[in-house]
Formats: structure tokens, C-alpha cells, sequence
């Protein structure tokens, strides 16, 4: 389980989360709040990407504040960008069949594809390079990323460019990412569909957590929501 305690960051004397204290002990978590809340700042600092001015960061009761990015990967947490990385030269295949912690085969891998919404045959054997789109790389890294098993699973707006087909595909993932029992999974998200399958939904404004219903309701017009008190029918 990962911990925020008296979690603070600043920069150029600008605070922008303010004395946060969260525990994501449910399978799947939503972040949300207005634009500049500090939600991906948050996100970052669970992944060590950037180091909070200020506060801990507890994983399974230890202390991770001060671990690298590859510590914590290595422990069993993951991150996933808005904006996904390339890599010229690695192709698809490679790709999955390194992020996979068991051997997975070209079929295997090409099931995966499948399960984010991409023709495998069209895709497997492709570079990771300029030739793919915003939204193709982003549901290859969200592949790549289902296939690690992790402990902690991290998206920073996994919707960012991608289609209304596909973003059906990527629903069906977070839902099997729920139901596995000894994983957590924290979204950073505006999507109402992806709010209403959250066990828990956390609200940032103003770097602070916000604990108004009302407040998610009418800004982010989410007029029924199961978390929330209101009942989404999918």
C-alpha cells in the first residue's frame, strides 16, 4: 500500500501541493480536480520522478521518499506518462516481452494488442518510433504496462488521445486491473466512466484534498456516481 504523509512541493516559491495526506489502500483509485490541483505532481512524486519539498512517502510501511525511479519500479511500482516514450529502434514485440515479468510469446503478446484495442498484425512488429501516433503509443505503453503485474500501477490521464473505440478497450482493462486482489491501481482523470468504476475517488483543488461531494458533482458534471452517493449504470 502506498502512504502520503504531510506531503508538500513547492517550486520558485509556489506551493503546489500543500500538507497532503492520502493512503491508497483500495484496488483502484481516482484522482481528480480542476486543471493545476496538483494531481500529476502527486502522481510524480509516488513514482519518484520528483521529490516532495517536504513530507514522506510510505510503501508497505517503509519509507520510499529518497528510493530512484528504478528502486521503486524494481519494488513493484509503475508509471505511466501522458505523453508516452519512444524508443527508436525497440519494436512493439520487444517492447511487451521485456515489460513482461513471465515469458510471453509472439501470440501471447499479440493478445495483449488486442486487449488496448490495436490489430496486432498491423502493430507487433513496428518500431516505437515517429510513425506511431500520440494515441497508438499510448495504448502500447498501457499494454506494456498491464503485462508487468505490478503492485502499484500509476496513470497520469490515460485518456489523453484516445478514441472513443479504444477508450471502451482501455475501460476493460482498468476493470481487470480492479478485480486483481493484490494490486492497487491509481488514475489521474477527468473521465466520468473512469471515476464511476473507482472504489475511491480523491478530489485536489489548490494542492489540498477537497472532501466535497457536491464540489465533483457540478464541476466535473457527474450527476450520478456510485462513489459518490449516485448509481452510473454502465
Amino acid at each position: 500500500m502506498i502512504e502520503l504523509v504531510n506531503i508538500s512541493y513547492e517550486i520558485d516559491n509556489k506551493k503546489i501541493l500543500d500538507n497532503i495526506n492520502i493512503k491508497f489502500d483500495s484496488n483502484f483509485t481516482v484522482i481528480t480536480g480542476p486543471n493545476g490541483s496538483g494531481k500529476s505532481t502527486l502522481a510524480k512524486i509516488i513514482m519518484g520522478i520528483i521529490k516532495p519539498t517536504s513530507g514522506k512517502v510510505l510503501y508497505n510501511g517503509e519509507d520510499i521518499t529518497n528510493y530512484s525511479i528504478d528502486k521503486r519500479a524494481r519494488s513493484g511500482i509503475s508509471f505511466s506518462f501522458q505523453q508516452p516514450v519512444k524508443f527508436k529502434g525497440l519494436t512493439v514485440f520487444d517492447l511487451i516481452k521485456l515489460s513482461s515479468n513471465d515469458e510471453l510469446d509472439f501470440n501471447s503478446s499479440c493478445d495483449i494488442l488486442s486487449k488496448v484495442g490495436l490489430c496486432a498484425r498491423e502493430y507487433i512488429n513496428r518500431e516505437i518510433d515517429d510513425s506511431l501516433s500520440g494515441g497508438e503509443l499510448k495504448r502500447i505503453e498501457i499494454a506494456s504496462i498491464f503485462v508487468r503485474n505490478s503492485n502499484v500501477t500509476i496513470f497520469d490521464e490515460p485518456e489523453a488521445g484516445i478514441d472513443l473505440w479504444s477508450f471502451k478497450n482501455l475501460i476493460s482493462i482498468f476493470k481487470e486491473l480492479r478485480e486483481k486482489n493484490n494490486s492497487k491501481t491509481i488514475i489521474i482523470s477527468h473521465q466520468e466512466r473512469i471515476i464511476s468504476i473507482a472504489d475511491k475517488v480523491i478530489i485536489l483543488e489548490n494542492g489540498k484534498v477537497k472532501d466535497d461531494k457536491d464540489y465533483l458533482l457540478n464541476e466535473l458534471n457527474l450527476k450520478k456516481c456510485p462513489k459518490l452517493g449516485g448509481d452510473v449504470n454502465e
